[in-house]
């Protein structure tokens, strides 16, 4: 530790290896060492003794919607960021679609990485597109370090970024395994969907009617069978569907390289509480039954589900209207998220260290960062944030950092308040009060 620049001490640290009292040395924005709590210090070091507060690595989440540019009226690098370091996260990686222009090709990844630049509170790196007319794209974004490809198989709400249809896929797909890229998809059926009942209107039930779950199974089935005779990397976004988790258990016990991410809303929130006209809990797929959500946190346990993401998607609140079926979907989460998965975790009986799991260190290796982010572990960046995980708050939406406030949660009572972040070893935001933008832009290396 001679070479420390930084110590950090707490009672409760979460390293790989499990939970215990640690001194964490730091320097050149690197962990260096995980010593016992009572090392000495170096001269040189600063201390910084965080008492009984956990120390966690920073989280990283795989599945933002920044918006910007082109749609910084609905989000922006800003606004995002700082949400997302208020919420005890140190990466992001941006989706392709919502901004103008869509990441899908390397010249509009130039684009936004040049928005972002100088915008960015914490690290950001970027997901490319996926369209029926980019396949001879897909690989120049790879060598330009893009961590995967967002496809949709259904209408994705935005005229500039059409879904793939089956003959579509097949070919992205196999340009995609072709260099051994990751293939990330939204995944409902647009026939099951046109199919389903359409009634318009404030009535949540019917708004649910009209995404079934059957649509997200089918999709799945179809992604599985595509992924296993081309030996692809597929990974399947927001799974809201139950229904689905025994064909993907089974899909990755015969070797199918396949993951499966989930959401906050899915594991916090259920149909049976939305109120009628409660557009702020509209997305795609939806927030399905109480007996759903089971489920799905028995899949978390066992590992069918990998890893959970926020999928902040917000717009402006002129967009959420009453109409469930007219209403932007898409929940704004980034600063919640942490707080809003442990509460529901510790009333299920899971520690941090599962959520740490969750967030962390499986969002890391999913985009191929685990040599970077998601641990406390000596040669990782030094991200961090320091949570109090037994108090408590209220949510109001005026304290939220996202460019339009709008919010699922308000006046939910979450367990778990982030007290400061740390980004490579510097303190980027502490009870409220930021510093200037110190993220990086990112680029996957392997």
């Amino acid at each position: 530790m001679s070479d420390a620049e930084l110590v950090l001490r707490s009672t409760r640290v979460i390293t790989p290896e499990g939970t215990r009292a640690a001194s964490v040395a730091v320097a050149a924005g690197k962990i260096t060492a995980v010593l016992p709590y009572d090392a000495p210090v170096p001269e040189t070091a600063r201390l910084e003794d965080l008492g009984d507060h956990v120390l966690l690595p920073g989280l990283v989440d795989t599945h933002v919607h920044v918006n910007d540019p082109g749609r910084t009226e609905w989000e922006g690098f800003w606004t995002a960021t700082r949400a997302a370091a208020a919420g005890g996260i140190t990466t992001l990686v941006d989706m392709p679609l919502n901004s103008l222009p869509p990441t899908t090709t390397v010249a509009h990844l130039r684009t936004k990485q040049q928005v972002a630049a100088d915008k960015a509170h914490i690290d950001v790196g970027f997901w490319g597109g996926a369209l029926p007319d980019n396949v001879k794209d897909l690989r120049p974004l790879h060598e330009a370090g893009v961590f995967g490809f967002k496809a949709f198989l259904s209408p994705s709400g935005v005229d500039e970024f059409p879904h793939l249809e089956r003959d579509a896929l097949a070919r992205t797909m196999a340009e995609i395994a072709a260099f051994d890229g990751l293939l990330i998809v939204h995944a409902e059926d647009p026939r099951l969907l046109s199919s389903a009942p359409q009634r318009p209107g404030p009535r949540y039930a019917d708004f649910l009617a009209s995404r079934p779950r059957d649509a997200e199974d089918t999709a799945i089935a179809r992604l599985i069978r595509e992924a296993k005779a081309l030996d692809a990397r597929v990974h399947v976004l927001h799974l809201s569907s139950s229904d689905a988790l025994p064909m993907i258990a089974e899909a990755r016990a015969e070797g199918v390289r396949l993951t499966v991410e989930t959401c906050p809303h899915y594991l916090t929130l259920t149909a049976e509480e939305v109120p009628d006209g409660a557009s702020e809990f509209k997305c795609c797929p939806p927030i399905r039954e109480a007996a759903n959500q089971d489920l799905l946190w028995q899949a978390l346990a066992d590992g069918t589900i990998d890893c959970v993401v926020t999928d902040h998607s917000p717009s402006t609140a002129d967009l959420k209207t009453d109409d469930f079926a007219t209403a932007w979907g898409g929940i704004s989460g980034l600063q919640l998220s942490l707080a809003a998965v442990w509460t529901e975790a510790r009333r299920r009986g899971h520690g941090l260290e599962d959520v740490v799991r969750w967030m962390s260190a499986r969002t890391s290796e999913l985009v191929g960062l685990d040599d970077r982010k998601g641990a406390i572990a000596p040669g990782r960046d030094a991200d961090f944030a320091v949570l109090a995980p037994d108090e408590t708050f209220t949510v109001d939406p005026a304290s939220l950092q996202h460019r339009n406030r709008v919010t699922a949660y308000a006046g939910r009572t979450l367990y778990g308040v982030v007290k400061s972040t740390w980004l490579r070893g510097q303190r980027i935001v502490a009870d409220g009060q930021f510093t200037e933008p110190k993220g990086r832009l990112l680029t996957r290396t392997h």
